[in-house]
């Protein structure tokens, strides 16, 4: 059966290859080292779009991609002309390199599927030795949809705003490399909810709920739940918790002292922030849309990523 997507785009994030050092055991009981490298982007690329030719599908390689990557004979076009042609997108990397291109198509309703080279994978799901068997049977239909929230976040100077972007994960405010603590006022839909002294704050998503927020001690939020969650970063005041809000909640973080502060999207836009700057926080008309294999489940990604369950027999 052919591919029921027409024109798919190939995004990947160019990266070093890391050497994998495996032992090998002698008859004499030796080991030696062999550096065996893990296929490249180009080379995931090249091997994608073959498979994707052979399903009747056109490929389109993203620009970016294109200029860091050693492809043959790619038809190539930049994120503006992929939105407009394409209708699925498959993302090659980490959650990092997910992150940006969801952000980007999320507007223009472009599906994506993730296909993991990077570490943990929480929405890059499918494995580099399962790429062909994986997507088969998605590119004939078979596939579940997810759809994830966004944050639309403003920096407010003197009732200007001069920064505006979207974040899929997280936004996060910070205190300054070499400085102290930072001083946050933090009001939810125009009620004043704490002054808040700590090394910052996390308001994040139920997809960010499993990055930052959880190291600093934030519960997982389950996608499918209507809500966001804000989390102290090492609180002066240890009643200080963090609190699940609804996502149709108005968040406004007011910078009341400290230095060199800064405002984080995703760990991927960055802010610098002045005393009086205020940073609002709320629900985007957009989602991203992913597309995951049919029986994928978002307990058995927590329970491997996270490691759960190990030495249970």
């Amino acid at each position: 059966m052919k591919s029921k997507f027409r024109q798919i785009a190939l995004i990947g994030k160019y990266a070093k290859e890391v050497k994998e050092n495996r032992s090998i055991k002698a008859a004499d009981g030796s080991t030696t080292s062999k550096l065996q490298p893990p296929p490249s982007t180009s080379q995931i690329l090249q091997s994608l779009t073959h498979f994707l030719h052979l399903q009747g599908a056109d490929v389109i390689i993203e620009q970016e991609t294109a200029s860091s990557c050693d492809l043959t004979n790619p038809q190539i076009q930049n994120i503006d002309q992929i939105v407009k042609s394409c209708d699925l997108a498959i993302v090659v990397g980490g959650d990092g390199t997910m992150l940006g291109f969801g952000r980007q198509l999320a507007p223009h309703g472009v599906p994506l599927i993730g296909i993991n080279q990077g570490r943990l994978g929480f929405i890059t799901d499918i494995a580099l030795g399962q790429i062909e068997t994986t997507l088969a049977p998605m590119l004939q239909g078979n596939y579940t949809e997810d759809f994830r929230s966004l944050f639309v976040s403003k920096v407010i100077r003197d009732d200007a705003c001069v920064f505006k972007t979207l974040a899929m994960n997280d936004v996060v405010v910070n205190r300054g490399a070499t400085s102290g603590m930072v001083e946050l006022r933090v009001e939810v839909n125009g009620h004043f909810l704490s002054n808040q002294r700590a090394d910052g704050l996390i308001i994040a998503t139920p997809t960010g709920s499993t990055a930052y927020a959880l190291s600093a001690g934030g519960p997982i939020i389950h996608p499918a739940l209507a809500g966001w969650v804000l989390v102290p970063i090492a609180p002066h005041t240890l009643s200080n918790r963090p609190i699940v809000l609804g996502d149709d909640a108005q968040i406004v973080i007011e910078i009341v002292s400290g230095k060199d502060a800064s405002a984080n999207f995703d760990m991927q836009s960055l802010a610098s922030l002045i005393k009086g700057d205020r940073i609002t926080v709320s629900k985007s008309e957009h989602k991203v849309r992913f597309l995951h294999p049919v029986g994928w489940s978002y307990f058995d990604t927590l329970r491997k990523k996270l490691h759960w369950n190990e030495g249970v027999a």
